[in-house]
């Protein structure tokens, strides 16, 4: 349009891109996969806790960010047990890095 020069209207593509998607699915699956392999370690209240939190685990930006404190006690309840825990507080770090 007009050699790509003066042109007024609404752009209603996305912002970011694929690039950040693939990115924030991958930290989600990475996170669901680690709390799964650390609840055998975990006491049964925090198990239920960390299973409860699974189906909230979703790559989406605007539900995660609402999901704040599903991801704050999952990072906690990682934190309490240890080294065992630490995989799964580094993968909720992670994520809470790509949701700025």
């Amino acid at each position: 349009m007009n050699g790509g020069r003066e042109n007024i209207g609404f752009n209603y593509g996305t912002v970011g891109g694929a690039a950040e998607d693939i990115e924030l699915r991958a930290a989600v699956e990475d996170l669901t996969r680690v709390l799964r392999e650390l609840r055998p370690h975990l006491a049964p209240d925090q198990a239920r806790t960390v299973e409860g939190a699974l189906p909230e685990l979703t790559p989406d930006r605007s539900a995660l960010r609402e999901r704040g404190m599903v991801l704050a006690s999952v990072a906690q309840i990682a934190a309490t047990v240890g080294e065992v825990g630490r995989p799964a507080a580094e993968a909720v770090g992670r994520l809470l890095g790509l949701l700025g």
